[in-house]
């Protein structure tokens, strides 16, 4: 890395000129070889199976193409991704320097630093000049007394200061915080659930909930969908744009050939610091946003994944407001109340509940729908509830 100055007090952090040049001959490369891959199908001949095949292995090279395009991005964005720091005021930093010495941690590399896309953070290095450690949490409370500020400690900095000098970042606490709950039931005859689910945090006020639904029921929906949560994150936590991971996802299950198991994906994506979500939709069930009595739908049109090699990308954005909960459900809890007129009945049920706690909440929506089914579970069953409030309620 190397540093160079903006203007007074204010210097830039970014990828050395060698870094940044074999960062974007990399993408360069792969530019290069996603055109030689680029093309209409053209292929002449009365072998249907032939034609069948060679037609297969023209749409693997277009998604082939597609990654390659999407990698060269990527590392394009890298290489071109500037970080701001500056020193904390001399006021702020005599306050920071005295609080923690008085609890026996000693603090050097004091600055703020500004990230791409997230919020500033305040960075600093400590550790304890006495015998015994101290909890990271624990310290990011003391300076939000001292600063007046609601701090927290970043989900990456380590979990606790001891002797060992170790980097931490202090960040503003998002204005809203959660709570979430699950429930679910596995079909008739099977061991275990063709759905998976999973709740996202990251460092900067993000919180992500994935449900996904492979298709049929038992170990191998259980695998399919468990595979496209465990991608999914990990595309998360690597910073990838969630149109560009679902596009990617989509691309890998479109290769597995004509024996695949498609698998819907619902993924919710919160920012707590602006009370808003977006909703992603591939083939799933509708979803609700639960406002005291008030339920809304949210609901697309869009297609498993997989079954497109160019699927719309369908999103809905939302406003929040405290004391909102989001709740999302697999195709089987909305089937098992054909005989109500699903997402009609769903919608009622839900405005009526006067439960509060999403773990409650879930259970409460998946004993509902037993009792509309007689017990039958006909299909997986899978509810999640993220419950929002505004942070100190």
């Amino acid at each position: 890395m190397k540093t160079r100055m903006d203007k007074p007090a204010e210097n830039l952090l970014e990828i050395s000129d060698f870094g940044k040049s074999r960062l974007m001959g990399y993408a360069d490369s792969f530019r290069e070889l996603a055109k030689n891959l680029e093309g209409d199908f053209e292929y002449q001949s009365d072998d249907r199976e032939k034609m069948l095949m060679a037609r297969n292995q023209w749409e693997n090279r277009q998604v082939l193409c597609d990654h390659l395009v999407e990698m060269a991005q990527i590392m394009t964005k890298v290489a071109s991704e500037v970080y701001r720091y500056r020193p904390v005021e001399e006021r702020r930093r005599k306050i920071i320097l005295h609080t923690l010495k008085q609890e026996g941690i000693a603090v050097k590399d004091l600055f703020y630093i500004e990230r791409p896309g997230k919020r500033t953070g305040m960075c600093l290095s400590m550790n304890s000049v006495k015998r015994g450690s101290r909890k990271a949490g624990e310290v990011a409370d003391l300076l939000s007394v001292a600063l007046n500020r609601r701090l927290s400690m970043s989900l990456n900095s380590p979990y606790q200061v001891d002797e060992s000098p170790k980097s931490f970042m202090l960040v503003e606490e998002p204005s809203y915080v959660v709570m979430t709950g699950a429930a679910r039931a596995v079909r008739e005859n099977e061991a275990c659930s063709g759905d998976n689910y999973a709740f996202l945090e990251s460092e900067c006020g993000r919180v992500t909930m994935l449900l996904a639904d492979g298709t049929g029921s038992g170990e191998k929906a259980s695998e399919d969908s468990g595979r496209i949560l465990d991608l999914m994150e990990k595309l998360i936590e690597a910073d990838f744009a969630m149109e560009n991971a679902m596009n990617l996802i989509n691309n890998a299950v479109l290769t597995r050939g004509q024996d695949k198991n498609l698998s819907t994906l619902d993924i919710c994506d919160l920012d707590l610091y602006e009370g808003t979500c977006v909703f992603y939709k591939a083939g799933a069930a509708a979803s609700f946003i639960k406002r005291e009595y008030l339920v809304e739908q949210i609901d697309t049109h869009s297609l498993p994944l997989g079954v497109l090699q160019s699927p719309e990308s369908e999103m809905v954005a939302c406003d929040l407001m405290d004391g909102d909960y989001i709740i999302m459900m697999t195709d089987g809890v909305l089937d098992a109340l054909e005989r109500n007129r699903y997402e009609e009945a769903m919608k009622r049920m839900i405005g009526e509940m006067k439960e509060r706690n999403p773990k409650e909440m879930a259970e409460r929506i998946l004993q509902f729908v037993l009792h509309c089914s007689q017990g039958r579970i006909l299909d997986d069953m899978t509810v999640i509830v993220l419950g929002m409030w505004e942070s100190g309620h």
